[in-house]
């Protein structure tokens, strides 16, 4: 798999160390790592004991997955909500519960339902609460044959689709990480923005930065779905077991400090690259996977971009290329927010994230 794709797995560092005691971050709840949250549902167990009315739905993908989407229709106070739809899109090796785990007060889910908001939050394919396929297990290896490229293709889609036609209005999205690749490689090809009121993308990924040296050799060779499924890792979950144990044994293989592995060099997105020019061929009809052009998103269409200056992988170089990709987009309808201080799971997980992030998003969301 092409290290441009492959770069994306680096972010299981960001959930598995997420807390490295930065006094912005709280850290995870051991009820996640013990996936206590999914036994039951995440509605039942996230979302309902605080007393939140919660829906669970399922998605199908035009290529077979079924997966999982909760809604929260009201806020704590029970008057249904009378605000557009939101959905809200984890990154990798995360979930729903990035949006959740936080008290109320301090998760965007919640925050969100409270101020009037419809709100659906996704779960990718991989992930605990969507292992469904209409033909195939997660023991098949067919199962685990995607890359990110499918979670863009089909995932965003078919989320977008299914919450457009249940509440009849365009919705808004939030993204973080992998969840803003999805949106820009879907806007670069026409898809889903036709459905969408506005989109704020939190540590915007369009310029990947690639993982330094042996790492990123391991990663590039071992790491598609496929491969995680061979080596024991059966979904992605925050600080799941199975992704912490294959974290560890990289890092002391390697002999290297893995909270200083996220160095990275300049890449572009780009669609799979199947390894070998004839399969490129067969696919593509050019020998190398074609890149996604960010400069065909729709000008007028509302943007919310959120970047930190100690983020290791939404680069401060790279997101400025992003913005220069976007020179021409409406001014009115482009709103960039940069933090200094905050770094890549800070969006979700900063004490101070409300504030800083969340409120202007609510601001940005009423406006359009």
């Amino acid at each position: 798999m092409a290290n441009t794709v492959m770069s994306l797995f680096s972010v299981v560092f960001l959930c598995i160390t997420a807390a490295q005691g930065r006094k912005v971050f709280q850290a995870i709840p051991s009820s996640v790592i013990n996936h206590d949250f999914h036994v039951d549902g995440i509605c039942q167990t996230a979302v309902g004991t605080r007393g939140y009315p919660c829906e669970e739905h399922t998605v199908e993908t035009d290529d077979g997955y079924i997966l999982s989407l909760q809604r929260l229709p009201a806020g704590r106070s029970g008057l249904k909500a009378n605000k557009p739809p939101v959905l809200l899109q984890h990154g990798l090796f995360c979930d729903a519960l990035t949006w959740l785990v936080n008290p109320p007060e301090e998760s965007l889910g919640f925050v969100l339902a409270d101020s009037g908001y419809d709100v659906w939050v996704a779960n990718t394919r991989g992930t605990i609460s969507s292992r469904g396929h209409r033909s195939l297990s997660p023991n098949d290896a067919d199962y685990w044959n995607w890359s990110w490229d499918e979670l863009a293709s089909y995932d965003l889609p078919a989320f977008v689709k299914y919450v457009h036609n249940n509440t009849g209005q365009k919705l808004h999205y939030v993204g973080h990480s992998l969840g803003t690749l999805m949106a820009f490689a879907a806007f670069s090809r026409g898809q889903v923005y036709d459905m969408l009121r506005s989109a704020a993308l939190l540590s915007p990924i369009a310029h990947l930065r690639l993982l330094s040296s042996p790492v990123a050799r391991v990663f590039a060779d071992t790491l598609s779905a496929e491969n995680l499924n061979l080596i024991g890792v059966h979904e992605f979950i925050p600080n799941g077991e199975a992704a912490t144990r294959l974290v560890q044994g990289l890092c002391n293989t390697l002999k290297i400090d893995c909270s200083k592995i996220l160095t990275f060099i300049t890449g572009t997105i780009a669609k799979y690259d199947y390894g070998n020019l004839i399969q490129n061929m067969q696919h593509y009809g050019k020998p190398f996977p074609p890149r996604y052009d960010l400069t065909t998103i729709p000008n007028e269409f509302p943007l919310f971009l959120s970047y930190g200056g100690l983020d290791s992988l939404s680069e401060v170089k790279g997101v400025q290329i992003l913005l220069n990709d976007l020179k021409n987009h409406d001014p009115n309808k482009l709103v960039v927010l940069f933090n200094p201080e905050y770094a890549h799971v800070d969006f979700f997980i900063a004490t101070n994230v409300r504030q800083v992030i969340y409120d202007p998003i609510i601001a940005f969301f009423q406006v359009n």
